[in-house]
C-alpha cells in the first residue's frame, strides 16, 4: 500500500455496536479508531442547562468541516491534531491529541455515513444494523451503569431525539454502505464480513481470517452518542 492510509467507516443508530466492531476490528487490525464524538460542536458560550437540552443526535451537533478536513489529511497520510470533547460539561477542551496516519484507520460514528464528502474518502463504508428495542436496553444499561442517569431519562431521551433522528439521518445512511451488518451477530462474522471487502479494495492477502472462537457479549459498549 501507499504512504495514505485506507479508511474503513463505521455508522450505525446509537446502541447497535459500532464502537464494539471497531474496537474488534481495530485489534485484529493493530490499527487506530477515529471516535466522530471527538467532534461535537464547543456549547461553552451557552448556559449549562442549555447545553445539556441541545439535540446531540442531529448532525449538525458535530463540527464536520473539521472532520472531514481531518479525515481527508488522514488519507493523504498527514497526521492530525485530534479535539478531545468533555461530555460531562459539553465543551471542547483546550487539549489535543496527536493522531498519526496509518496503513488503515477505522473512522465511527452515528454520522459517519452522512456527509458526501466524507463517503468519498471511504475505502470500506459499513453499516450496522439493529432493532430500536435493543439499542434502547442496551443504552439505558450503560447510561443507568456508566453515567448515573435513571432508566426513565433515558427512555425519554430515547424517544424524544435518539430514535427521531437516527429514523432521519442515521438509517437511510445504509443505503451508501458497501457492508451491512447486524449487531447481533457473532463479532468475528462482523469482522471477517469488513475484511472481505477491505481484502478486496487493497489487495493485502496477508488479512487471513482469524480462528473463530469470540463470541458477542448480550450488552457490549456502546458509543457515546
Amino acid at each position: 500500500m501507499s504512504g495514505k492510509s485506507y479508511l474503513i467507516g463505521i455508522a450505525g443508530p446509537s446502541g447497535a455496536g459500532k464502537s464494539y466492531l471497531a474496537r474488534h476490528l481495530a485489534e485484529r487490525l493493530q490499527e487506530p479508531v477515529l471516535p466522530l464524538d471527538h467532534y461535537y460542536r464547543d456549547l461553552s458560550h451557552l448556559p449549562l442547562e442549555e447545553r445539556a437540552g441541545s439535540n446531540f443526535d442531529d448532525p449538525a451537533a458535530l463540527e464536520h468541516e473539521l472532520l472531514i478536513a481531518h479525515v481527508a489529511h488522514l488519507y493523504e497520510g498527514r497526521a492530525i491534531d485530534l479535539p478531545t470533547y468533555d461530555f460531562s460539561v459539553h465543551t471542547r477542551t483546550d487539549v489535543t491529541q496527536s493522531f498519526e496516519p496509518a496503513p488503515f484507520v477505522i473512522v465511527e460514528g452515528l454520522f459517519t455515513l452522512h456527509w458526501p464528502e466524507l463517503r468519498r474518502l471511504l475505502g470500506t463504508r459499513v453499516f450496522v444494523n439493529m432493532t430500536d428495542d435493543v439499542c434502547l436496553q442496551r443504552r439505558r444499561e450503560r447510561d443507568v451503569r456508566e453515567r448515573g442517569r435513571t432508566p426513565e431519562s433515558v427512555v425519554e431521551q430515547f424517544r424524544a431525539t435518539v430514535a427521531p433522528m437516527a429514523e432521519r439521518y442515521v438509517r437511510p445512511t445504509q443505503a451508501h454502505a458497501h457492508v451491512v451488518v447486524f449487531g447481533s451477530i457473532p463479532i468475528e462474522d462482523e469482522v471477517e464480513h469488513v475484511l472481505e471487502h477491505v481484502r478486496q479494495n487493497t489487495q493485502e492477502p496477508g488479512l487471513q481470517p482469524a480462528a473463530r472462537h469470540i463470541r458477542r457479549s448480550p450488552s457490549p459498549s456502546v458509543p457515546s452518542r
